[in-house]
């Protein structure tokens, strides 16, 4: 293997592709040549900070000698670029459950969903007495999604919890559902119902604790009745317009965008073409970036809704008195990322090269097919939650340290490098890393990740989905009382 990468030929630095080097760690940056104090950093073919002080050619670049240019809020203007679509070949079918509105579920799970905190402990024992009596042949899993909230929120946050709850219910991985309130919590169930609009209401159940004898055997007895429809859901041949995928990446390193970032951005393009939908979210990680994705906006109403996208996320840190730019994070500078910029132009490579075809709020239901922003946070466990709750059957997740965690739909872990698909292989579904390896042929890599997407897609478990990692996380944002 070669020593370095240069990935754009405007970049004057590269990137270190081996082990032990005697300049700096694999997946650093080393100077093409002399750069001077106060010059900017060039990477990906765009500025990804400014020298701290004179670095040499040959020289180890990162946060001793970079740092980052971001400013406050920007003045955008649209500027549209031609998004040519690709060639693709003919799209395959997935085998998956169709739904009572349409929507496809490539999973038939029965899910039981708290209102609030306080009934944790017996959505658990109702999980435990039907795993431990129920036959449940033909049902994938049994879960319930516990989580802190419910009570005691206010504003944005108590909008935020009824919000989420109400979409983890209706979600088409879910052949039957429990919702589970305690009696006297800020999210009444009357309120929820409310939330959450249509629904089919021979899979979606609900149970107040204070209103019965023994809550546990009273749910048990819901659950009896869901399972007996959910044993006649088949799966079915499905067109892939039907799959609504979520991209991510957390843990990265200096191959995230080199392998697995704009891996899964041609998948997004290919998905694109076949009238399929990806969801890219981490808005934090867009900033630096952002003028690449407004420029791909389909009309004047989308770029204007990125730019709000943006701004108000940076109005969002301000208004809690944060800094809008602290970001890497530890793990991100140890593999070798610097600056935000360096951290955003990698992320957003997972949206590819095709158009943008809507912006989404927090939860909202994805409706348009093509590339779609939503309105989340970086944090792993949030973001991956959100993606999912807005629509997503399945979230790829690339990674270059690596991660154990799922959300509560498929969460594909794609590795930015073979060493850590190695190492990790119990955590590690897809390896992006082989994209380093000399002859070997993006498309055939491309292949291998439509074809896994759409094993899983047909009942293909994950790793995570073996151990039973498997989380949501609701986005918190203000204060609890």
């Amino acid at each position: 293997m070669k020593r370095l990468l240069q990935i754009n030929k405007a970049d004057n630095v590269a990137v270190i592709l081996v082990d032990g080097d005697a300049v700096a760690p694999r997946g650093h940056k080393v100077a093409l040549r002399p750069i001077a104090k106060g010059e900017e950093v060039i990477k990906y073919g765009f500025p990804i900070g400014r020298a701290t002080q004179d670095i040499a050619e040959g020289e180890w670049v990162h946060s001793h000698n970079l740092a980052t240019g971001l400013g406050d809020d920007l003045e955008y203007r649209y500027t549209p670029v031609e998004c040519v679509p690709a060639e693709v070949p003919a799209a395959p079918t997935i085998n998956g459950y169709l739904r009572y509105n349409g929507e496809m579920g490539i999973r038939n799970e029965l899910w039981i969903v708290p209102t609030v905190g306080c009934v944790n402990g017996q959505a658990n024992a109702i999980v435990e007495r039907i795993k431990a009596e129920c036959d449940l042949s033909g049902i994938d899993d049994v879960r319930a999604f516990t989580h802190n909230y419910g009570c005691s929120q206010l504003g944005q946050d108590h909008a935020n919890t009824r919000a989420a709850l109400a979409a983890l219910a209706k979600h088409p991985n879910a052949g039957g559902v429990l919702v589970l309130g305690l009696g006297c919590e800020n999210n009444q169930i009357d309120r929820l119902r409310e939330e959450m609009g249509q629904y089919d209401a021979d899979r979606v159940k609900f149970l107040v604790a204070q209103q019965v004898e023994d809550e546990v055997e009273a749910g048990l007895e819901i659950c009896r009745d869901l399972i007996a429809r959910m044993k006649d859901d088949r799966r079915s041949p499905l067109p892939i317009t039907k799959l609504k995928l979520g991209l991510k990446c957390g843990g990265s390193d200096g191959f995230s965008g080199i392998t697995a970032n704009p891996l899964l951005g041609r998948l997004s393009d290919r998905m694109a073409a076949w009238g399929a939908t990806t969801i890219l979210t981490e808005v934090p990680e867009m900033f630096g970036a952002e003028t690449i994705l407004m420029n791909r906006a389909r009309n004047e109403q989308v770029f204007e809704r990125i730019v709000h996208l943006i701004n108000d996320f940076k109005g969002y840190f301000r208004s809690y008195g944060q800094p809008i730019y602290e970001n890497p994070s530890p793990g991100n500078k140890a593999g070798g990322i610097t600056t935000l910029e360096e951290k955003s132009l990698g992320c957003v490579q997972k949206g590819g090269s095709s158009q943008v075809t809507d912006v989404l709020m927090y939860t909202q239901k994805c409706v348009t097919p093509g590339l779609n922003l939503l309105t989340a946070p970086g944090n792993d466990l949030v973001a991956s939650t959100s993606l999912a709750l807005s629509g997503c059957q399945m979230v790829l997740f690339t990674t270059g340290r690596g991660t154990p965690f799922g959300t509560f739909v498929p969460t594909m872990k794609v590795s930015t490098n073979s060493q850590l698909a190695e190492k990790k292989h119990n955590w590690i579904d897809f390896n992006a890393g082989v994209l380093l390896d000399e002859g070997v042929d993006p498309e055939r890599v491309l292949d291998d990740l439509v074809a896994k997407v759409v094993a899983v897609a047909d009942g293909e478990r994950l790793h995570h989905e073996l151990t039973g990692a498997k989380e949501i996380a609701i986005f918190k944002t203000g204060v609890t009382l």
